[in-house]
């Protein structure tokens, strides 16, 4: 791929939390130009565009086919995720976008493919991996020994639950979908995922467009033998929100609560900080600018984004039929509609 001439022109879908962050790092950086804006909420585009100097677009269509566009950043609801980043491609331009890439893991596919065939950069950020927490538990992971048992649990309270689109399954996804980045942090630790189990259960809102709150435990069993277990939940039936992580092995154990952490093993604590997450999403728009400009690898591929996708879709499948033991078998080949599973390929 031919580096970029400068300055690198952004067109940016969303106007969002992580939206705000990256235009906020596009203007620092001289090597990028925040060139265009697209919203859903008209008022609120155009109040973003001109606080950071950028048009603002009456569709992600339009905003696709300006030929002063290099790069598209889609930062919007998950559901379109998928269609607008095969347009975005379709159209000629590099992509980066939030994961998860699209809900389905066959689109998913679809999309790298036409990356690949087009020339084009597909990233799908997974800031996760750049974060303190993540390198802590890289670093401090050997001494535990031989792993036999990892859990990773979020749940966080919201009271009362927003009516907002990651309130709305067709909107959100499947909770482990949504929340790619639980099950990617452990196929980053732990390498091939060959089984998982799940349950999931929503509570309805008031208004039926929306839920009051999910949960969604799984587990998960690797090719190395080891066994992790994530546990994901929001909304107003919690009382306590919690983000624990927890890695287990015979020589130790890695306990981190939040961004504070310890390694335990017999009478010995040793503390551990995992330190901040700010400006992680910064720290990906920027060696996205590295790469488009000076060639420099990237921290993670869409393949790697892809197969913990794959995982997710599985569990899907594994809570919808009431039962998880799927063996070997991926979600590729499954028909919902005949209650038929044929074995697949979990890569």
């Amino acid at each position: 791929m031919e580096k970029l001439k400068l300055p690198v022109r952004v067109g940016l879908v969303g106007t969002g939390f992580a939206a705000k962050l990256r235009a906020e790092r596009l203007l620092e950086d001289d090597r990028s130009s925040l060139v265009a804006v697209v919203g859903h909420v008209a008022e609120k585009t155009q109040e973003f565009a001109k606080t950071y100097g950028a048009e603002a677009i009456g569709s992600w269509q339009e905003l696709l086919q300006r030929e002063d566009i290099d790069l598209a950043i889609v930062s919007t609801i998950n559901k379109d995720h998928g269609r607008i980043s095969r347009a975005a491609l379709l159209a000629g331009k590099h992509v980066v976008v939030e994961y998860p890439l699209a809900l389905d893991p066959k689109e998913a596919r679809e999309i790298i493919d036409l990356a690949t065939a087009k020339q084009k950069l597909l990233h799908v950020e997974h800031i996760e991996l750049l974060g303190g927490l993540h390198n802590a538990i890289k670093q401090y992971l050997p001494e535990v020994g031989e792993v036999f048992y990892a859990r990773y649990a979020t749940i966080g309270v919201k009271r009362p639950a927003p009516q907002r689109w990651n309130y709305q399954q067709d909107l959100y996804g499947f909770p482990l979908t949504a929340a790619l980045s639980r099950l990617h942090r452990f196929t980053d630790l732990f390498g091939t995922a060959i089984g998982v189990s799940c349950s999931t259960k929503f509570w309805s809102a008031s208004n039926p467009d929306y839920f009051r709150a999910c949960l969604c435990s799984a587990q998960l069993q690797f090719k190395n033998g080891w066994v992790a277990e994530i546990v994901y939940g929001k909304g107003d039936i919690f009382w306590n929100s919690e983000k624990r992580f927890e890695v287990h092995g015979d020589n130790g154990s890695l306990i981190f609560d939040g961004d504070r952490g310890q390694f335990l093993r017999g009478e010995e604590t040793k503390p551990i900080s995992a330190g901040s997450r700010r400006g992680l999403f910064a720290k990906d728009t920027t060696m996205v600018l590295d790469y488009l400009t000076e060639g420099t690898p990237l921290y993670v591929t869409p393949e790697q984004s892809l197969r913990s996708l794959e995982i997710a879709d599985a569990a899907r499948l594994a809570a919808a039929r009431g039962h998880g033991d799927m063996g070997t078998w991926g979600p590729r080949d499954f028909a919902q509609e005949s209650g038929t599973w044929e074995p697949g390929d979990m890569r």
